[in-house]
């Protein structure tokens, strides 16, 4: 795909990623999906600079080919899946860059089913943005906007619906990165009737993600060992993540998530057929669900990865470490706002400390790095890059070498012996410095 990686469209605002590019989308989903009747396509956004122009172009460029844009405004990236899946819409589009700085933005496409836009489509959409032409809709065929908040207040309805207990008497920390869950999981929260303190509610276009959120969760720690809360999460930009944090101030990323939560599922007979994480998943958490009988499949990095695995084997619960966290019985998508929920009803239910519920989960030494180089899966593949690889299995390290689909940087992950692992992490990165700087 040129255009559209793991995670939708996603470059820096109106350079690599235009309000053009916006306007052209909205105009090829409003003709794929209207031929021979009106399309039906809801809209929501994040909270950065970027997303009003990139939604106005979207949603004219979709009403000029003809369709109806029902906007749900600033709102999180599964209540545009959820309302595209219950409420009868051809498709769902949502402007966010998810956990990237304000400066960059994207476009993330849903099918009318509520999960991510079919490779075929896609394939026909990036063929438009290079120059294809469609008719324009004329007279009474055009189409229009709709405020449609009503959709977002729905999806919060479906969420309170969820939670098998009262959250009464629990002191949750919320860190909402001044983004999209900035107003959504407060209310939620206090509607359930825990007392809540927040972090990273007062969006100002350019704050969203900034050292605050499910990427840089040590404000939150800090709020939560300061206040003795009970415990607290941490959403990204669109909330389609979350990190927790137990009421030590420790963190818990998706694979103690994805431990905690497939223990209980196991116990009330709701698992199905085991859980579906990637090769990021810490091999401390294969071994802790072998322990309780619960099998796990991993796959290649990427939450549609997950979903598309989950489907095919009839699994219910899958995720990744970065907080994708599907519960696939309430959701086709990661739910960052519906993990929190899941999690707190757990230590509820349970009446039990958050870092207690996760003793049986002890996760492997881990070392990760980034690193800013171009030349993305040609530099990896690159003898010099999977010499230093080979050297590093060789020592009893599993490693995972891969371009970002989100940003212009390779990922570099070591598991195995903190030294070995720390030597591998370095050499690799040598690597492939020294591999971009010889192309």
């Amino acid at each position: 795909m040129k255009y559209f990686g793991t995670d939708g469209f996603r470059g820096r605002a109106n350079e690599t990623l235009t309000a053009i590019h916006a306007f052209r989308a909205g105009r090829f989903l409003g003709h794929y999906y209207g031929r021979g009747r009106r399309a039906r396509i809801v809209l929501g956004k994040d909270t950065r600079l970027s997303s009003y122009c990139f939604e106005y172009a979207f949603a004219a460029g979709a009403a000029a080919s003809g369709a109806d844009v029902f906007l749900l405004h600033v709102t999180t990236t599964p209540s545009v899946a959820f309302v595209a899946r219950t409420e009868g819409f051809d498709c769902g589009a949502m402007i966010s860059a998810s956990h990237n700085c304000y400066l960059d933005n994207g476009i993330k496409l849903f099918g009318g089913d509520g999960e991510k836009l079919s490779e075929e489509v896609l394939l026909l959409l990036e063929e438009y943005l290079d120059g294809g032409t469609l008719p324009l809709a004329t007279g009474a065929d055009i189409g229009r906007t709709v405020d449609y908040a009503a959709g977002r207040n729905r999806y919060l309805a479906y969420l309170l619906s969820l939670p098998r207990a009262s959250f009464r008497g629990l002191r949750v920390g919320l860190d909402c990165a001044n983004g999209s869950a900035w107003s959504l999981a407060k209310t939620v929260f206090d509607a359930l009737g825990a007392q809540v303190r927040c972090l990273g509610v007062s969006p100002d276009g350019t704050n969203i993600n900034a050292g605050c959120g499910s990427t840089r969760p040590e404000g939150l720690c800090e709020l939560v060992r300061l206040h003795s809360l009970d415990m607290g999460f941490a959403f990204d930009g669109d909330a389609d993540r979350c990190i927790a944090v137990d009421e030590r101030g420790e963190i818990v990323n998706g694979d103690g998530i994805l431990y905690l939560c497939a223990r209980e599922m196991a116990e009330r007979g709701e698992l199905g057929a085991g859980v579906v994480t990637t090769v990021l998943s810490n091999g401390g958490l294969l071994r802790a669900l072998e322990r309780i009988g619960v099998v796990c499949t991993r796959t290649q990095v990427g939450d549609k990865f997950v979903a598309g695995e989950m489907a095919r084997r009839g699994v219910l619960l899958g995720g990744e470490p970065s907080g994708h966290i599907i519960f696939r019985k309430h959701a086709s998508t990661g739910d960052g706002i519906l993990t929190a929920l899941k999690t707190a009803e757990i230590v509820a239910e349970k009446k039990c400390p958050l870092s207690v519920l996760l003793r049986g989960y002890s996760p492997l030494p881990q070392r990760a790095c980034n690193v800013a180089v171009g030349g993305g899966a040609a530099l990896v593949a690159g003898e010099g890059v999977q010499r230093a690889v080979r050297e590093a299995e060789k020592a009893g390290v599993r490693m995972v070498v891969r371009p970002s689909g989100t940003e212009e940087v390779v990922r570099v992950l070591a598991e195995g012996e903190e030294a070995a692992a720390e030597e591998a992490v370095r050499r690799v990165e040598r690597a492939l410095r020294e591999s971009a700087e010889a192309l």
